[in-house]
């Protein structure tokens, strides 16, 4: 038999109809995280945002070839 994870939010037993999640709710509350940005990966600065600010344009559409 294959051990099912718990829910992400409470700990309980899932629920097959709202699997991953035991309930409504949980599940609701999981969305609610989704929508309001509360899962975030930490990231740095992105390059590409770098390079706007120097004026670059790069890019499948740009004629500049990459260094």
């Amino acid at each position: 038999m294959a051990r099912t994870k718990p829910c992400p939010l409470c700990g309980k037993t899932p629920a097959a109809e709202h699997a991953p999640s035991c309930s409504q709710g949980c599940r609701d509350r999981d969305l609610l995280q989704w929508l309001g940005e509360g899962y975030a990966i930490p990231a740095g600065p992105a390059d590409d945002a770098n390079n706007l600010e120097r004026g670059h344009k790069t890019g499948l559409d740009s004629e500049e070839k990459p260094a």
